[in-house]
């Protein structure tokens, strides 16, 4: 696994392998991907729902999430495995059954399920690679959907079986689609890493590019985030 802590010798390391890094790393989709077919409508007042996402690294997917119009707030945390295993050593061992993954709290009179299921697929990850994602190998870093309502699972399976019948990436989709049992919060120094080191090399090869590809696909969706 690659540490992301990086020493001055694994920096070096880094920008060896900079090009074949980001060939891994970078989303899987050059523009932007269709409109879910099945969607629930835009809430009529003001309110808030959860969604649960993993797509690697919980840094990238939260640098990505938090800068979307509508989104409220998120986590970078863990969900698939129990409580008591639930943090960052213990899930690296690849043994606990957590993702890391990252929780969306949502106005879902600004932004609707499937439009941030269309951010998740086009640009917060690569939803082709099993159990990895760029140079993160491993369950933790499998790509998942924690629903937590029917309706939300129902929207999920439907976006993925249009995205598979319109071959709009050159692999079938591995994402696993699964009811949302708990998510346990991450350690606080996980919290807007991309925000508050943007000049980590893990950062500045695998997770700006996902930022910048939100702001160019969705530029009606980006907004600047400054931190919570």
């Amino acid at each position: 696994m690659l540490y992301r802590v990086l020493t001055v010798a694994t920096i070096l390391f880094v920008v060896l392998l900079i090009g074949r890094v980001y060939v891994q790393a970078r989303p899987a989709a050059s523009s932007p991907l269709p409109v879910a077919a099945a969607d629930e409508p835009r809430a009529q007042a003001s309110t808030r729902e959860t969604a649960v996402f993993a797509g690697g690294c919980f840094w990238g997917v939260q640098g990505v999430f938090e800068r979307v119009k509508g989104v409220v707030d998120t986590t970078a945390g863990y969900a698939g495995g129990t409580r008591d295993t639930a943090t960052y050593d213990q899930v690296s061992s690849e043994t606990t059954g957590h993702a890391e993954s990252v929780k969306v709290v949502y106005d879902p009179s600004q932004i609707t399920y499937g439009q941030l299921l269309r951010v998740f697929f086009s640009v917060a990850h690569d939803p082709t690679q099993l159990n990895r994602q760029g140079p993160d190998t491993g369950t933790s870093y499998r790509s998942a959907i924690f629903y937590t309502n029917d309706e939300q699972r129902r929207i999920s399976e439907a976006y993925i079986a249009q995205l598979d019948a319109a071959k709009v990436f050159s692999s079938k989709i591995v994402t696993v689609v699964t009811p949302l049992k708990g998510f346990y919060d991450g350690e606080d120094y996980h919290q807007d890493y991309a925000l508050h080191h943007p000049e980590n090399p893990y950062i500045l090869v695998c997770d700006k590019p996902k930022i910048g590809a939100l702001k160019e696909q969705f530029p009606e969706l980006y907004r600047e985030y400054k931190g919570k």
